[in-house]
């Protein structure tokens, strides 16, 4: 129907606006830009439109300005998908959850430019603006399922990749909250080495900052040696099922290229495009795994 496509395109450009929120939100961090507008909001240094515009304004009202246009088509998309596709089971817990994470993080950003929010909390405004992002990527794919042009709903999964997928999706979100913290807490540069801290030494960090940036790659470590464990039993056991065969090896690609833009960051001494694909890349495997689990949740038959 028509409709269906109108509403491809929009979940499109709503999956796209998410996307652009989490990168300006990235940017203003890392660009120290989180005070461009001081503790005014929602106006800008006293102002609706600030009048001195400089790199810090420019930013961080961008990031507002973005953060609220898109605000708007996540809510339509929630109400259009809930009225064309609430007979699909996830449909309306995902709208919900959209808007409702999606107001969340605006808030936990509106609290950090009134009043200030130490660097734990703030750690915590990525994550949630990245469960507000799988709400609405999840939204657009049940939107194109619709067509069934690939067998998502014919999934069958054993119980071993079942735990798997659910284990390592849990475990994404506290390596995603770690990096976080490391952004924040402005430990990137905390170890000017790679992958030991200090010229290849094999010892204990010295400083809150060491244990916070080794402490992000031992977590990413881990979570590379799990995806990788995991692409090899889906290699081997579902070649007869395309979503899983491609979304684990899709999976593992993301985490490599996850970790090789870690490593750049590092060598780079934190080059701002570097860092922005490295938080683009988290954002993407987030939104994969999240799928991988309504997978699972879809699946009645083991292998």
């Amino acid at each position: 129907m028509r409709y269906n496509r109108y509403l491809k395109w929009f979940a499109v450009a709503s999956t796209i606006g998410m996307l652009l929120i989490l990168l300006g939100g990235a940017l203003v961090t890392k660009t120290d830009s989180g005070m461009g507008c001081g503790r005014h909001w929602p106006g800008c240094n006293g102002q609706l439109i600030p009048d001195e515009i400089t790199a810090e304004v420019l930013i961080e009202f961008s990031h507002r300005l973005v953060t609220g246009s898109v605000g708007i088509l996540i809510v339509v998309l929630a109400v259009w998908s809930w009225k064309a596709l609430g007979h699909i089971r996830e449909t309306k817990f995902l709208a919900i959850s959209a808007v409702f994470f999606l107001i969340l993080q605006a808030l936990i950003g509106a609290a950090q430019v009134l009043w200030g929010q130490g660097d734990f909390i703030l750690a915590l405004h990525f994550g949630i603006s990245l469960l507000s992002f799988a709400s609405v990527f999840l939204l657009t794919l049940l939107v194109f399922e619709v067509d069934h042009k690939f067998d998502a709903d014919k999934i069958q999964i054993g119980g071993r990749l079942k735990r798997h997928t659910i284990g390592v999706s849990i475990y994404s979100y506290f390596v995603v909250y770690t990096g976080a913290l490391v952004r924040h807490t402005e430990a990137g540069l905390a170890c000017l080495d790679w992958p030991l801290c200090r010229n290849g030494s094999f010892e204990l960090p010295r400083s809150m900052f060491e244990w916070v940036q080794m402490g992000h790659r031992a977590a990413a470590a881990v979570i590379f040696i799990w995806l990788l464990i995991i692409m090899i039993h889906a290699i081997r056991h579902y070649k007869n099922q395309r979503v899983i065969y491609w979304g684990w090896i899709t999976a593992f690609t993301l985490v490599a290229l996850q970790a090789t833009t870690g490593l750049l960051v590092v060598m780079t001494r934190l080059n701002l495009y570097v860092a922005l694909l490295h938080s683009l890349f988290i954002t993407l495997l987030f939104g994969l795994l999240t799928y991988m689990i309504l997978l699972v949740s879809r699946s009645k038959l083991s292998k």
